[in-house]
């Protein structure tokens, strides 16, 4: 590049980041990736160690109504970067992709570190420049400050993705927060998303089925109903059914301090149908009976801790009632630094359409610092590319039409 080149900064190495970085380099722009890391894209690596789900099949109509309150301002970002382009894109980079028996979507290798090595090498031979263990901290005028290689970097435009506050170890510590502000940002705090809640459990319980999955399971809160698994920990619950109910559970506990989730343990069996399989001998134990009725040992243990519940009932009628309708009383959300991701960050008043900011138009933000959170099943990356590829559109015209 020519000393007269345009020239733009990424702060953060995540998929936004990433994205918005090739998009910029493909288009001619010398680009400069600081990340406070000694790697780049670390919470992008641990997500793929179970199986990388990187969009979801479904109908983009019914694919966009994830994103609740903050569809209209990522809508225009997912339709001109939707889940087939992110499979194309894959694609190109030699990792073709599957769809699930959920209609969620991964690459072939159920792995992201090859995906991201491709993506790396791709983005190497475009010209960009990845300067690691190098943390932001700051403005001074115009340029950016580093703690880190370069302590000073100036550039023609600047796009943040520094991400939220969950998993604060992979890199992303919402510390952010303070200096957007003071640079005219207005911030929506950040809360836990996708997160596990608090359970005052037994102590029996608590050391008999921590660690236990509960399988097979409907979970229903304030009209919302998901069937699917949850993981019993000694602090509470978590696990993907609790992670699809835990906004609306996370506003719950905001306003009323407590909430009750309902659990019916065996969906697929009829009160009515339950109730034969539990009328046993009168000298059977209820631990037998409950067996012979298909109950989990975990599921066994869980209806004892129903709130509503002091003792556990003996006759069939009411233990088949319990057993499809078990109350557990939440405290609290886990600790943020649990969660899969945050809600809240840059107010979406704060920006320009072109994902700038208005109160500094050469500087853009992507990914999981703006206010909105999805459930998981690919939604989460798919905003964030989408996000960080819109951005750097942004950037694109910006820098086109100043000098």
């Amino acid at each position: 590049m020519s000393p007269s080149a345009k020239r733009a900064l990424v702060v953060g190495a995540g998929p936004a980041g990433l994205a918005a970085a090739e998009v910029l380099a493909s288009n001619g722009i010398a680009v400069t990736i600081h990340e406070r890391m000694p790697n780049p894209a670390r919470k992008f690596l641990l997500a793929g160690r179970g199986g990388l789900n990187l969009t979801h099949s479904e109908p983009l109509d019914v694919f966009l109504t994830r994103y609740g309150l903050a569809r209209r301002c990522l809508e225009p970002a997912i339709r001109a970067f939707p889940p087939q382009d992110l499979r194309a894109w894959s694609e190109g980079l030699g990792a073709p992709t599957f769809v699930g028996s959920s209609g969620r979507i991964f690459p072939k290798a159920m792995k992201a570190s090859p995906l991201l090595r491709a993506w790396l090498n791709r983005l190497g031979g475009l010209g960009v420049e990845l300067v690691s263990r190098s943390r932001w901290t700051g403005w001074d005028g115009d340029a950016l400050t580093f703690d880190g290689p370069r302590t000073v970097e100036r550039a023609d435009v600047a796009i943040f993705a520094l991400g939220g506050a969950s998993w604060p170890r992979l890199g992303s510590d919402g510390s952010w927060q303070e200096t957007f502000a003071e640079r005219g940002a207005g911030i929506v705090p950040l809360r836990p998303s996708n997160s596990g809640f608090l359970v005052s459990w037994s102590d029996v319980f608590k050391t008999k089925s921590a660690g236990q999955p509960l399988k097979r399971a409907r979970f229903s809160f304030g009209g919302e109903e998901v069937r699917g698994e949850a993981m019993i920990t000694s602090y509470g619950i978590e696990g993907g059914a609790i992670y699809a109910l835990s906004s609306a559970l996370r506003d719950a506990l905001d306003t009323h301090e407590t909430a009750v989730l309902e659990i019916d343990l065996m969906p697929d069996v009829g009160q009515g149908a339950l109730i034969e399989k539990l009328s046993g001998g009168t000298k059977e134990s209820l631990a037998n009976r409950l067996r012979k009725a298909g109950l989990s040992p975990v599921a066994a243990s869980l209806i004892r801790e129903d709130v509503f519940g002091a003792a556990l009932p003996s006759s069939a009628n009411s233990l088949a009632e319990r057993i499809k309708a078990t109350h557990i009383k939440l405290t609290g959300a886990a600790p943020i630094d649990r969660a899969i991701s945050t809600a809240g960050g840059i107010a979406w008043g704060s920006l320009n359409r072109d994902f700038s900011l208005k109160s500094d138009p050469s500087t853009f933000v992507c990914g999981e610092m703006l206010d909105w959170e999805a459930p998981t099943g690919g939604y989460l990356l798919q905003a964030c590319f989408a996000t960080g590829r819109a951005a750097a559109a942004g950037a694109l015209v910006r820098l086109r039409t100043t000098r």
